[in-house]
């Protein structure tokens, strides 16, 4: 059945009814959509937020990772440096005396990354997006906004004052850099000058200073690689010998890489492994003795080197000492032509060292560890110190009288030795016998008086004869030396070298005589007077100029000490200290010589030029003291003296006392009195050795 519409009241009331459903069901639909939109709104404000801070924060990751990158680029460049020493080396032309007339062209200043200014943070990176529509009106959207605003706001002006302050370091940084550049450039310019006038004198034929030169007019080796060195020529043997300062194991930078780790926000230095570092170094070290031979041979156009000795050093402490010395490392020696005959662009430096030119490096350079040496630079023309007039030239010596003279010294030695004839005598020039039951036997001896170089088949003839005659020894003597092919042939061999300086020391030794050419006759010395305790002299003006202060004894060891010291008893300050770790002061008016040992008697000497003292300097005291970790006293030091000679010939001599109770002394001291310098003879101490010394005259003791 149909059904019918409702009329009347109920119909009105019922339609009322539905009407009012209708709007409740609208404003909860209405109330719906709006709570929707501003969730809505919420979530695109905190996205939007959330954007922002994201790309700031992969803007300021992504400045921390590329200055990361750039410093490992930085250690990576300076590695790239090490292993191209020799390389640069190569490319420069040889040295020649032209180079010295030339005017100076220097490379100009380049900041490199430090002329780059640190870039300031973008405000865009760190800026909310503002709210829109109904965002704006609704308070608690609004809120939100404020924080994120303030935060990114914050974080903007750290990150703003990190970087101003960054580049306020890399100005302070490019103002050094750029001093320094500037002070290396007058430092070029003034040697230039030097150069040129030395022109003049190296052209007149100094062997020594020309490879000097040679050595130290490149300006392209590592800035802070040590050019330093002594050079001494040996001209019967027509050799070279150098002894090269190396740079220490701080050449090698520590960090192999820098890592930026986001999740800490921090750098992380990764350190080089130790064997990376050793290895390195190593090729550092080869690569500089090297270069420093091949510029010794490319700048050799005359060909006056038939070879070069080169022993590279490097300043380090002598662990079983603890004091800084002389550490060789590297020791080669090698003849022209077989040096020539290397193709330097294209070896390995360590292999090419070591194995191709039979050279020595260190296995442990960065632990200082040794090489043995074969001829040190102080060890050429040593002979020539003591030579007199009287003494017999043994390069004019008759070859029977030499003979007689070889067979004699090793006589003085001990064996029983005859020479041999002059014909059939098989390359034999003296038969020795050593007459020991247990190590005794044959020993031939063949005698060379030879100006130059002995060539090696002399040493391989030896060899053969030894053999033939079943000697358990072969010596070979000479007055001239031998090159590294002959030390090279008896490695490992029963024979033994004897060049012109040792046989001169040996003949000394056992008081026999023999010079090698001209020789340095000595002046006459005055005897010193000898002076006792408390006892004074006055020094004469003349010999004030340079005044010779040694101080030798046998038994313990000890180091001269030197104060230079006020009216008042005191140092002016710690630069007045001179001892071994300081030889000089006073702009080398005082000065400290290496110490020297000879026939078990230690002596050590300083110069003192009394004129260019400063004013304020009243007296300068001469103090020994004993090794602190010894435990030895003065009463330990045997035959000890001290010895004062001007530079007129006028001498002093004292005997300080061996006190038990003193580790160091006051030997004497010179001093002002008037208008003259006296000397007086003190020998008191202190029982706390060097640092009660230093204390009583005002240095400073850690």
């Amino acid at each position: 059945m149909a059904r019918r519409r409702s009329s009347g009241v109920l119909g009105i009331l019922a339609e009322a009814q539905r009407q009012q459903q209708r709007q409740q069901e609208a404003q909860r639909r209405a109330a719906v959509a709006a709570q929707r939109q501003y969730e809505r709104a919420q979530r695109d404000a905190q996205r939007a937020a959330a954007q922002g801070e994201k790309e700031a924060l992969r803007a300021y990751q992504q400045g921390r990772e590329a200055d990361a990158a750039r410093r490992t680029a930085e250690l990576d460049d300076r590695v790239a440096e090490l292993q191209g020493i020799l390389a640069t080396g190569l490319r420069g032309r040889p040295f020649s005396l032209a180079d010295l007339q030339e005017p100076v062209r220097l490379a100009p200043f380049d900041p490199g990354p430090l002329g780059t200014p640190v870039p300031m943070p973008d405000p865009a990176w760190y800026r909310i997006p503002p709210l829109t529509g109904a965002q704006a009106l609704n308070p608690m959207a609004r809120r939100q906004y404020d924080e994120q605003a303030a935060h990114a706001q914050a974080r903007f002006e750290y990150d703003w004052r990190a970087a101003q302050a960054a580049d306020q370091q890399r100005l302070q940084r490019l103002g050094e850099y750029r001093a320094q550049y500037d002070s290396w450039a007058a430092e070029q310019q003034r040697l230039a000058g030097e150069y040129t006038g030395q022109a003049a004198r190296l052209a007149a034929g100094g062997v020594t200073e020309f490879f000097e030169t040679a050595l130290f007019w490149r300006t392209d080796w590592p800035e802070e690689f040590p050019k330093d060195g002594t050079l001494a020529w040996d001209e019967g043997a027509r050799q070279l010998v150098v002894d090269w300062q190396l740079p220490d194991f701080e050449v090698v930078p520590p960090l192999s890489r820098i890592r930026y780790v986001k999740t800490d926000d921090r750098d992380v230095d990764v350190a080089r492994p130790a064997t990376k570092s050793r290895e390195l170094y190593r090729e550092v070290l080869a690569q500089c003795a090297l270069r420093v031979l091949a510029e010794l041979f490319r700048a050799d156009a005359e060909q006056r080197l038939d070879s070069v000795a080169l022993n590279g050093y490097a300043a380090a402490v002598n662990p079983a000492t603890g004091r800084e010395e002389q550490r060789y490392l590297v020791s080669v020696m090698v003849e022209r032509a077989d040096f020539l005959a290397v193709d330097l662009e294209r070896v390995e430096a360590v292999s090419c060292l070591v194995d191709g030119l039979g050279g020595r490096l260190s296995a442990r350079p960065d632990k200082s560890e040794a090489v043995r040496t074969e001829r040190l630079a102080d060890e050429v023309g040593a002979h020539r110190e003591d030579a007199s007039e009287d003494e017999p030239d043994l390069f004019e010596m008759d070859p029977i009288a030499f003979e007689e003279l070889i067979a004699e010294l090793f006589r003085a030695r001990g064996l029983r030795t005859r020479t041999t004839a002059r014909s059939g005598d098989e390359g034999v020039d003296v038969l020795a016998e050593d007459p020991d039951p247990v190590t005794g036997g044959q020993i031939v001896i063949q005698a060379k008086r030879y100006r130059h170089t002995v060539p090696p088949t002399a040493v391989r003839d030896l060899d053969a004869t030894m053999v033939r005659q079943g000697a358990k020894l072969g010596i070979l003597v000479t007055t001239s030396g031998f090159g590294p092919g002959s030390r090279r042939w008896v490695e490992g061999k029963p024979l033994t070298l004897i060049d012109g300086p040792t046989l001169v020391g040996l003949l000394k030794e056992h008081g026999l005589r023999g010079r090698l050419g001209g020789p340095a006759v000595p002046s006459p010395q005055a005897p010193a007077v000898s002076l006792s305790p408390g006892e004074n002299a006055v020094i004469p003006a003349a010999d004030l100029t340079e005044v010779s202060v040694r101080f030798s004894s046998t038994g313990a060891e000890a180091d001269l000490t030197l104060l230079l010291l006020t009216a008042d008893g005191v140092v002016r300050s710690d630069e007045d200290f001179v001892f071994y770790h300081q030889p000089s002061a006073a702009n080398g008016s005082v000065t400290l010589h290496p110490k020297e040992s000879t026939a078990g008697r230690s002596s050590e000497r300083a110069t003192l030029r009394v004129p260019a003292l400063p004013a304020a300097v009243d007296r300068i005291a001469v103090s020994v003291n004993m090794d602190s970790d010894s435990g030895a006293s003065c009463a330990d030091l045997r035959e000890a003296g001290l010895e004062v000679r001007g530079a007129a010939g006028s001498a002093w001599a004292f005997s300080p006392p061996a006190d038990p109770a003193i580790s160091a002394m006051l030997v004497a001291e010179l001093y002002r009195h008037r208008e003259v310098w006296k000397l007086r003879a003190v020998g008191q101490g202190w029982a706390d050795g060097l640092a009660g010394l230093a204390r009583a005259h005002g240095v400073d003791v850690a």
